[in-house]
């Protein structure tokens, strides 16, 4: 994806600025030509980096430096200031990095610096990498791997039919129509050929040996591995209800998924969306912009209360409301047969499309029966290694100590399972790096973001600085005195410095 921010603004930096228009700490947007250009400057010492995010082209400009980092203001990726390296999912691509020069008292940037030198790892080349789970973890792992220099083989098994791809937008702008499916994919497949990765599709693991260091595939076949990284992921649920499992009865989690939601959407007047989740909310969003009338049936009082409190409980109600969702909240359905959706109060919606989106579970049962500790996910320590020695989780089947937000935790975000893959990957190769990234996600509904850093299942106290119906604040749950987590509308720094802040401890 592609932003304006990319269209060079600001100064020629090739002309020279003035070093008191950037003051310590700040950065600036220029150009050098026709690219877009970020000057950041740390007491005496000036970087320049490409100023366009190389997740979804967001404005580093607008972000926020931190140390020698910057972080990307939409969506929370961060870039070495000093290389211009993705330091952290969902960005994965670097951006351009250029020379910075004094002269006469003034600061120019005119050339592109060298790229960094290739990584080289202390892994010996005939180790055996294999990842089992082709989404965010799985992808975000491999990726890293190689990055970091290793060579020996590295094996995705994935039980998807399409490359790992852009999950999050399978309810958002793809399912919406205004996303192409040439933007889904993480990398084109001839990425994984150049990268010596073994992309092993519509792969099914039936069978972990952690003793002998083998999978089984449901094919028969038998990949060894010296380390092995379990990334499979969750399952939408289905209601156990009457017609669940009717043809009109939809579940929305990958890519296939969304596609076949999209042509039932062609023909359909009217959809009922089962759950008022941030995936069933965000499925509405979508449907609403194909102008289909949607209702949300859903037994909260508000949705997402639990999750982001009363005050955003009643924005998000209005929000959908006004774009004409008809909320049937306090209700459940009965049973789901012949297009229509019975609800548990007696009355009844005709539906030519149901979608379910009431959550996930996750898909422990390959490590339940290879006999890893099992505690509501896969149970690993601070580096996410498993109870078997060289066998690591990630991603939302991970279940980790995190001393910050108390206990241990199962997170079924997206850009937590992309950095959980990174660190993951590099102590597959030795490092044994603890896993220390603060929990984000953003949801979309219709023009409004919302982005959410930290972890909160209960909290004591909210605090609200802005205001929320007008689309400008930021909430911060409290306990015990402190910020456990903060949900922002287009509070993008406030967002980032709560991030920072948290990760400080």
């Amino acid at each position: 994806m592609t932003s304006d921010q990319s269209k060079p603004a600001g100064p020629d930096l090739a002309r020279g600025i003035a070093p008191s228009e950037i003051p310590d700490g700040g950065m600036i947007q220029g150009h050098v030509g026709d690219e877009a250009v970020l000057v950041a400057r740390k007491r005496e010492q000036y970087y320049a980096i490409g100023a366009t995010c190389s997740h979804y082209g967001g404005p580093l400009a607008e972000g926020l430096m931190a140390d020698d980092t910057v972080h990307c203001p939409w969506h929370h990726a961060r870039f070495c200031l000093r290389t211009g390296e993705a330091l952290g999912a969902p960005a994965f691509l670097p951006v351009s990095c250029w020379k910075v020069e004094q002269q006469g008292g003034k600061i120019f940037v005119r050339e592109k610096a060298a790229p960094p030198p290739t990584r080289t790892t202390r892994a010996p080349k005939n180790e055996r990498m294999v990842i089992v789970g082709g989404g965010a973890a799985g992808f975000a792992s491999a990726e890293m791997l190689r990055r970091e220099g290793f060579e020996g083989s590295v094996t995705l098994v994935s039980a998807d039919d399409a490359v790992p791809y852009d999950r999050p937008n399978c309810s958002k702008d793809y399912l919406a129509g205004s996303a192409p499916e040439e933007w889904m994919p993480l990398r084109p497949e001839e990425y994984y050929k150049d990268q010596a990765i073994a992309l092993e599709l519509k792969s099914e693991v039936v069978a972990l040996d952690a003793r002998e260091r083998q999978v089984s595939l449901k094919n028969g076949r038998r990949i060894p591995f010296d380390k092995l990284l379990l990334a499979t992921g969750a399952e939408p649920i289905r209601l156990d209800i009457p017609g669940a499992n009717d043809p009109r009865v939809h579940v929305l989690r990958s890519l296939s998924d969304s596609r076949t939601i999209i042509g039932a959407a062609k023909g359909a007047k009217r959809a009922v969306v089962i759950g008022a989740s941030f995936i069933g909310l965000e499925a509405a969003a979508a449907l609403r912009a194909r102008e289909i009338e949607v209702h949300v049936v859903a037994p909260e009082a508000r949705p997402l209360e639990r999750i982001l409190g009363r005050e955003f409980g009643d924005f998000i109600r209005a929000l959908h409301e006004e774009h004409g969702v008809v909320f049937h909240l306090g209700e459940t359905p009965a049973s789901l047969t012949g297009g229509e959706v019975k609800l548990s109060g007696g009355s009844t919606l005709k539906a030519d499309l149901v979608v379910m989106g009431v959550g996930v579970r996750p898909r422990i049962a390959l490590a339940e029966k290879a006999g890893l500790k099992i505690d509501k996910g896969v149970v690993a320590n601070e580096c996410l290694e498993t109870s078997a020695p060289g066998v690591y989780a990630a991603g939302d089947i991970a279940r980790w100590p995190d001393a910050r937000f108390g206990g241990s935790l199962r997170i079924e975000h997206w850009v937590v399972a992309e950095r959980q893959g990174q660190t993951a990957a590099r102590n597959m190769l030795g490092a044994k790096e603890p896993f220390k990234e603060v929990p984000f996600f953003w949801s979309q509904h219709y023009d409004v973001p919302i982005n959410y850093v930290g972890h909160a299942e209960r909290w004591e106290g909210v605090q609200i600085d802005g205001d929320v119906k007008n689309r400008d604040c930021i909430v911060r749950y409290k306990a015990r005195g402190k910020v456990l987590a903060a949900a922002s509308i287009y509070r993008d720094v406030d967002s980032l410095e709560e991030e920072v802040a948290l990760a400080r401890g």
